[in-house]
């Protein structure tokens, strides 16, 4: 079996206007590679459609804190490069896929780890699996960079990758396999009812 340090990864967040469908005000990549979390590279992005007052309230993101950032378009080929060829993990991936996927046009990504599945298979039991909640069950805001918040890119993308990481180490500290992380082994175990997660 392939351990999961094998490949590397590109741990991404995206924070949005509230627009339907979203319009990416804040995108955060960090890296992890031979099993070691490297640095967020953080991009504010002017959005063509206003920021909507219930999507601030949440990431704390005004109209004037992305007046004077680039449009996506401009950005686009550093965001290329922070990916590149790595595999993605998200935490409720299918939103930050789905942004993404509309912003880069054509983008191969060659795999997708959600961190939101993945703990719903191998955390058994717990009574929520947003962000959030399995921050605190988890302690994974130990020792946060300074001036990092939760619902912003930087913070998210980082406890995301401690998620990661966390679930893709066996109790014993022996790093799982790719065929657990894929759900091609036996499970450690199963547990966690569905549970609609939020877009932010």
């Amino acid at each position: 079996m392939t351990d999961w340090t094998s490949l590397d990864y590109a741990v991404a967040d995206v924070e949005g206007n509230g627009q339907q469908p979203a319009d990416l005000v804040e995108l955060a990549v960090l890296p992890i590679t031979d099993g070691t979390i490297g640095e967020p590279v953080t991009w504010l992005v002017k959005p063509p459609r206003p920021i909507k007052a219930f999507a601030t309230r949440i990431h704390g993101i005004t109209g004037k804190d992305v007046a004077s950032a680039p449009a996506f378009a401009d950005i686009k080929h550093e965001v290329r490069q922070a990916l590149g060829g790595r595999v993605l993990v998200a935490h409720n991936a299918h939103v930050d896929t789905g942004v993404l996927g509309r912003e880069m046009g054509e983008w191969d990504c060659p795999e997708v780890f959600d961190t939101l599945k993945l703990a719903r298979r191998l955390l058994a039991g717990q009574p929520s699996y947003k962000l959030g909640a399995l921050v605190k069950v988890l302690s994974l805001d130990d020792a946060m960079p300074p001036g990092l918040a939760p619902h912003r890119a930087a913070y998210d993308v980082l406890v995301t990758a401690r998620l990661f990481v966390r679930l893709a180490t066996r109790d014993d500290g022996i790093p799982a396999s790719l065929e657990e992380l894929r759900g091609q082994a036996a499970d450690r175990k199963r547990g966690g009812a569905d549970e609609t997660a939020a877009l932010f």
